[in-house]
């Protein structure tokens, strides 16, 4: 984006796919009281719904009524002035309205995520905070919703300013020594608490980083692979989980050859569940690839689901959770220490003992109903960088200029995490996901 696209005044449908009920057209840049001239309105009164009559720039005849508001800057949502139509939500008034808009000198259509660009590069968000109104978007589930909610808030933010000011305090006792280290009369001693507070420090990032896992979980969706040999009943479980026919069912072993994937959600967790071809050995070139691409998936799940009818299972894989199959069919339960619970699709087609079994297996590694921030791939990178360069830096008090290097490393690091520094490729990746208009 140029600095000449930065200066324009950027206007874009702010309120999803029409018709609708109601059609909310968002201005925001230098010259939105111009456009309240060009439509007749009379500009209402900062941060009040004003009911006005929409006039069109042609002949001034009667387009639509709505509410209107303006948020003068710097106390908008993208720091700039920004105007808001509220108007019905008639494919034909609001394309009418932006082709009028756009007509008019220093105006244009919005980029994806131009809205909330602006906002970040105005000083109103960090690019954490940014992340989060990504997720929030595109969350699908409860959990996911708390924790986009919290990382928009600024539960990240908060998080990453106390660490940056422990690193400041820390900076700022190393660098001054060093600055007076050619005064004799200057004895180059630090604080006796300062090994312990970098230690600690370096602790506090570590136990944060270990709940990247738990945080991708929630907001990426837990990958469940189902595994067994042929017609152990993979395809009726996913079925049933999914309430679908995504999956062929028959008692011909081996129908399924490829990996078929669906998303559940329970309790407020998005499970994305994999039928996987019976792992078996087999002649058959087409059903051996799809075995093959059954292991690949079952290897990147974050839980492995083993199902059998008779107690085997297939070798090479760590099973999280041994579900008995077909339990109306036998008679007699396998043994306690062979299976975690056991399930019949027959005599129990909503499979409870199996939903209740998988929201155990991961809550009990991980409260998935705590909103942990950690969430993304970047902060993991930026955050094993820091936790990196303070541990490295633990061990050189006896070499304070090295050790200032390695705490301005990690001072660099947070910095880039919230956007401060080096993020433009990040920016446009991100702010190329957004919709137009937010």
């Amino acid at each position: 984006m140029t600095a000449g696209q930065q200066m324009d005044t950027i206007v874009a449908l702010s309120s999803g796919q029409l018709p609708s009920g109601v059609g909310v057209i968002r201005a925001s840049g230098p010259d939105v009281l111009g456009i309240c001239a060009a439509f007749g309105v009379k500009l209402p009164r900062p941060r009040f719904a004003h009911f006005s009559k929409i006039l069109s720039p042609l002949d001034a005849s009667v387009v639509d009524e709505g509410l209107v508001l303006y948020f003068p800057g710097p106390n908008s949502f993208t720091g700039e002035q920004v105007l808001e139509l509220q108007l019905h939500g008639s494919r034909a008034v609001v394309q009418f309205v932006l082709d009028q808009m756009i007509k008019l000198p220093g105006i244009r259509l919005a980029e994806p995520g131009e809205f909330t660009r602006r906002a970040f590069e105005n000083g109103k968000l960090d690019l954490t905070r940014v992340e989060g109104i990504a997720d929030l978007i595109d969350a699908r589930t409860e959990s996911q919703r708390a924790l986009a909610v919290a990382r928009m808030q600024g539960g990240l933010s908060a998080k990453l300013a106390d660490w940056r000011q422990q690193l400041v305090r820390l900076r700022a006792e190393i660098e001054a020594r060093l600055d007076f280290s050619d005064e004799e009369d200057v004895p180059f001693e630090l604080p006796t608490s300062y090994s312990q507070d970098l230690l600690e420090l370096a602790s506090q990032i570590s136990d944060q980083l270990k709940t990247f896992d738990q945080g991708r979980m929630i907001r990426e969706g837990v990958s469940v692979a189902l595994v067994g040999k042929p017609n152990v009943g993979k395809s009726t479980v996913l079925n049933a989980l999914s309430r679908s026919d995504a999956a062929i069912v028959t008692d011909i072993p081996g129908t399924t050859r490829d990996v078929i994937e669906v998303e559940i959600d329970l309790h407020g967790i998005l499970f994305r569940l994999a039928d996987t071809a019976g792992v078996h050995d087999t002649e058959d070139e087409v059903e051996r690839l799809g075995i093959e691409r059954s292991v690949r998936s079952a290897l990147q799940a974050d839980i492995v689901v083993g199902l059998t009818d008779d107690g085997s299972l297939p070798d090479g894989f760590e099973y999280d959770l041994i579900v008995g199959t077909k339990s109306d069919m036998r008679g007699s339960s396998l043994a306690q220490n062979i299976v975690d619970c056991e399930i019949s699709a027959k005599t129990d087609p909503d499979l409870t003992v199996l939903k209740a079994a998988l929201i155990s297996t991961i809550t009990e590694a991980n409260d998935s109903r705590e909103t942990m921030l950690i969430s993304h791939v970047r902060d993991k990178a930026a955050l094993t960088e820091t936790s990196e360069a303070l541990v490295r830096g633990c061990d050189l008090v006896y070499a304070p200029e090295l050790l200032a290097e390695e705490l301005r490393v990690a001072t660099y690091c947070l910095a880039r995490l919230v956007g401060e520094v080096g993020t433009e490729d990040v920016l446009d990746e991100l702010f190329s996901g957004f919709c137009i208009g937010k």
